[in-house]
């Protein structure tokens, strides 16, 4: 059962130096953290069931040095309170590249690199490949050297060299645009129920779109929020580690939540994608929940729609990914797309990295006027 759960990443791992032995143990080491939550143990556990099966290491390199070298090397540590083995930094870091290269790493390559520009020329972080004549408030570090050079050396000779204003040519530069993207998750009990395990690329997802952020776009700004009975703000040290929980779906603490993050944040581009499986199905009330699992609740339906149009009037487009292919919850998020004038994917679970660093991209070209 367990190989059969994970022989599409296992790989046919040859034999090789010990340092690429440990890599490609790694890579499904990351792979079972994710689905175990972050239990080293369990995956460790996971991972040796593994090895008898599909033969991943040899006698010369085995599992328990591969255990070794995950804490020679910083990934794992036995040293805190409990004593137990954990992951560190380093650790969790290397689960989102990972999830980073496996979600984003073929678009990436078949796209020129996700720079986001606008059609804003001008001082700003981003060099073009166009080259234009200097003009007046032009910086020294926009200035091409070589191509100068040539021109003066074209325009005036060699033989007593000089450089003039006409000869400079400057480096183009494009307005980056800056966004602020709150990424809401459902951590409901439905997203582990029916025999598909939901929250994990769920996870997935997330731990991309954030390494993806702090290390190409680090002016951009990315919070995570996930919602069952309430919602609240996690960390992305935290995600390794998300359960689902014996929940209902309150979309509306959720909205409420993402809305208030983006109140603070100055960027002008401002985008709420949401990743759920269901309706939602609970409000709170003051100190009481309202719930009803039993088909769409008008009262919550309302409340939800309202929060919607809400974002729409502030120019907070929501992108909804409808893991679930039930008609009558596809007919809410068309109703509830259309409130807010934002875009869903009824997407499986599979597609579901591709389609949002896709809106993401699409999302950080829009103009900043």
């Amino acid at each position: 059962m367990l190989g059969h759960r994970f022989s599409e990443f296992v790989p046919d791992i040859q034999q090789d130096s010990q340092q690429a032995k440990f890599d490609q143990l790694l890579d499904i080491f990351n792979q079972l953290l994710t689905m175990t939550s972050g239990d080293v143990a369990q995956a460790m556990s996971w991972l040796t069931q593994l090895d008898k099966q599909y033969k991943l290491t040899d006698e010369n390199y085995g599992i328990g040095d591969f255990f070794e070298d995950l804490k020679k090397k910083g990934f794992i540590t036995e040293e805190n309170a409990e004593g137990e083995t954990v992951l560190t930094p380093k650790g969790e870091q290397s689960i989102r590249k990972q999830s980073l290269d496996e979600i984003f790493g073929k678009l990436k390559k078949s796209r020129s690199g996700g720079n986001h520009r606008t059609s804003h020329a001008g001082t700003g972080d981003e060099a073009t490949s166009d080259r234009r004549t200097f003009q007046f408030g032009d910086s020294l570090e926009q200035i091409a050297m070589t191509e100068s050079i040539r021109n003066a050396q074209i325009n005036n000779g060699i033989g007593d060299f000089m450089m003039t204003e006409n000869d400079l040519e400057i480096v183009d530069t494009e307005y980056k645009a800056q966004t602020s993207t709150v990424l809401m998750i459902d951590i409901s009990h439905s997203m582990i129920l029916y025999g598909e395990d939901r929250i994990t690329p769920a996870k997935k997802v997330a731990m991309a779109l954030s390494e993806l952020i702090m290390t190409k776009y680090p002016k951009d700004t990315l919070d995570i929020i996930v919602f069952g009975n309430d919602a609240w703000q996690i960390q992305v040290k935290d995600l390794p580690y998300l359960e689902v929980g014996p929940y209902h779906t309150n979309t509306v603490a959720g909205l409420e939540l993402a809305m208030d993050l983006l109140r603070r944040r100055k960027n002008k581009n401002k985008q709420i994608f949401m990743i759920t499986d269901g309706k939602p199905t609970c409000l709170k009330e003051g100190i009481r929940y309202y719930k009803n699992s039993f088909g769409l609740d008008r009262k919550i339906l309302n409340k939800t729609l309202t929060l919607a149009a809400q974002c729409r009037r502030i120019k907070i487009p929501i992108t909804t990914f409808m893991i679930a292919r039930d008609p009558y919850l596809q007919d809410f998020v068309r109703k509830f797309t259309e409130t807010n004038n934002g875009r869903a994917y009824y997407s499986s679970l599979k597609g579901l990295g591709e389609f949002i660093f896709e809106d993401f991209e699409r999302n950080r070209k829009k103009n900043v006027r």
